[in-house]
């Protein structure tokens, strides 16, 4: 017998496709056939950020990358092998990075900042998530934060993130080559921070391709 909290998914799985059945009986055929989301939602792996229920969207509305701190590294292989099959194979028209407040992987960078300012981690060995995190520690070790107090000074970092991830997303192939092409769909590059204490969403950059500005 599954463990009793796998058990309780199990059940909750089919009484979720029961209903969905029940009110849509050929829902789950038609999903089956192909799919047409205009949104990749590029997320954090935080339990508390399910992207589907938090914009309300159903199977099928969403394309989904989700990491530690929601990094897009431009040498990362399964991000751009995400990014570019959303742009080339799927048609999607937004990407969206997404970070969120009282992040994780943000604060461990805040700390790993510190203590190399500290020069106290000089005898930590290098780890998964330390390497994983090196651009955005790196990047931190350049933030006045001095007069920031704890709260702020994650704010800041997450915000900085969402930045520098939405730079490197618009660095990319698949994005570089779909704004050069002036036939091509266009794409647009969102960065937001979902708010936890609040339930919302705030966007705090949005970039699309200026076809004009590239024109000769």
């Amino acid at each position: 017998m599954p463990h009793e909290s796998i058990q309780t998914l199990l059940n909750a799985n089919e009484e979720w496709s029961q209903s969905i059945i029940k009110d849509s009986p050929t829902f789950f055929t038609q999903l089956a056939i192909g799919q047409n989301p205009k949104i990749l939602w590029i997320g954090c792996s935080d339990s508390r950020v399910p992207e589907s229920v938090i914009t309300a969207s159903k199977p099928g509305d969403i394309f989904v990358h989700r990491n530690i701190a929601n990094q897009f590294h431009l040498n990362d292989d399964s991000a751009l092998s995400v990014l570019t099959y959303a742009v080339k194979a799927v048609g999607v028209e937004h990407v969206v990075l997404v970070g969120h407040t009282n992040c994780g992987g943000a604060a461990a960078c805040l700390q790993a900042a510190k203590d190399a300012a500290a020069d106290t981690d000089a005898s930590q060995p290098e780890t998964p998530l330390t390497r994983w995190l090196s651009p955005l520690i790196g990047r931190i070790q350049s933030l006045e934060l001095s007069t920031c107090s704890a709260a702020e000074a994650l704010n800041k970092v997450v915000e900085t993130n969402v930045h520098m991830q939405v730079d490197n997303i618009c660095k990319s192939e698949p994005i570089t080559t779909a704004w050069a092409d002036p036939n091509a769909k266009k794409v647009t590059v969102h960065g937001w921070v979902y708010d936890l204490a609040r339930g919302r969403i705030d966007e705090l950059v949005c970039r699309e391709a200026k076809h004009d500005e590239n024109s000769a």
